[in-house]
Formats: structure tokens, C-alpha cells, sequence
């Protein structure tokens, strides 16, 4: 696999846009591992693949300023998550931007020590008392999760869930080296398909 580059900067920024430009990020890989019905190809995927196709050639999109409930609400209670979970387990969290290897990267919420990693989530009541009760993970933050250890070359990762006035969640989570191994066999064929299209598209444009 590729060596590892970290790219110091703010999350959100224009630098960070620029630097996931193209690049198969952890947060999206459940839309590379989705499936479609039967034998068709999963919508969600194949718009993904060709959004990524569109920033290989052109950049990073003027139209990606989208947000919503959920993300407002994120990016407003993060901090206060991080802080309790700092308070709560002693870790002292470092932030960066977005970390590389090759065509897939993920930016991390903190890193931990030499070793591990953060990520937090913020979620409505239902969702985090879920997370409360069954004292597991949601599985469908697993790919981002294995993922980010995937690219980072991490140990572990810590789950947080919170959700204001309730106690925080964290839950941690090892490398598991089967579904890693799955993970890159997916997006290899992912960037594979990729790299026909926009050999496609060129091809169109000559």
C-alpha cells in the first residue's frame, strides 16, 4: 500500500475539499461495498463513481456546499463530544485534516496516542439510546471504521455517540484484518471502474 501523507489542515477548509478531490474516503465506503437488487449495480455507488469521476477531471465541484439537519447538528455538538470524551477517558485527542494513501483517505475526528483513533457521532435520542443499550457499535459505521484503520495503519478506534444530555457512548474498536482485506478488494475494483470511465471520457474529449 501507498506510504501514508497527512494533510494539515482545517476540515471543511477549501485545502481540505481539494486534497479529498477524486479520493475514495472512508466515510463512503459503505457506497462502495453497497450492492443493487438481484444483479443490478447499486444507484448509490454508481453515483458516487461518477462523482468522483467528475472531480478527477475537473476539480472539486462548485455545487458540494450541501447540508443538512443532520450535519449542522454535527458540526455544532462535536466539540462538546470530544471535550466529555476527553474528560471521561484521560485521551488526549490531535487533530488533522485528512490523511492519504494512494486514492483513499479518511479524516479522521482525532487521533489518540501512537496507536489509535476517534471518531464521533452525533445522533438524535432513538438512535443513541440504541447505541446505550445494545452496547455495540451500529453496523453501518463498520466501513468507515475499519476503514480509517485501514488507511491510518492504526490499532483501534474509539465509537463515540452522543447526544446532548445523555450519557456518551464509546465503544472501542481493533483492526479486524478478514474485513480489511475485503474492504480494499472492494475499492480496488471500485477505482478500477473508475479509471475506465475517465479513460472513456477522455477518449470522448480527444
Amino acid at each position: 500500500m501507498s506510504q501514508l501523507e497527512i494533510i494539515d489542515c482545517e476540515q471543511n477548509s477549501e485545502e481540505w475539499h481539494r486534497a479529498r478531490a477524486g479520493i475514495v474516503t472512508a466515510s463512503e465506503f459503505a457506497t462502495v461495498m453497497a450492492k443493487g437488487r438481484g444483479k443490478s449495480e447499486s444507484v448509490t455507488r454508481r453515483k458516487y463513481m461518477l462523482h468522483l469521476v467528475g472531480e478527477r477531471l475537473a476539480g472539486p465541484s462548485p455545487f458540494d456546499s450541501y447540508s443538512n439537519g443532520h450535519m449542522t447538528r454535527g458540526h455544532e455538538y462535536e466539540s462538546e463530544a470530544a471535550d466529555l470524551y476527553v474528560f471521561q477517558t484521560d485521551n488526549e485527542i490531535q487533530r488533522i485534516g485528512f490523511m492519504r494513501r494512494g486514492d483513499v483517505g479518511y479524516s479522521p475526528d482525532g487521533l489518540i496516542d501512537e496507536n489509535g483513533l476517534v471518531e464521533i457521532k452525533t445522533k438524535l435520542y432513538h438512535l443513541h439510546l440504541e447505541c446505550l443499550l445494545s452496547d455495540e457499535v451500529p453496523s453501518e459505521h463498520i466501513p468507515q471504521l475499519q476503514g480509517g484503520l485501514w488507511v491510518s495503519g492504526r490499532e483501534w478506534i474509539d465509537f463515540v455517540s452522543y447526544s446532548p444530555g445523555l450519557p456518551l457512548f464509546v465503544k472501542r474498536v481493533y483492526r479486524d484484518e478478514e474485513y480489511i482485506k475485503n474492504l480494499a478488494q472492494e475499492v480496488d475494483c471500485f477505482l478500477a471502474e473508475m479509471n475506465e470511465i475517465i479513460e472513456k471520457i477522455k477518449r470522448r474529449a480527444a
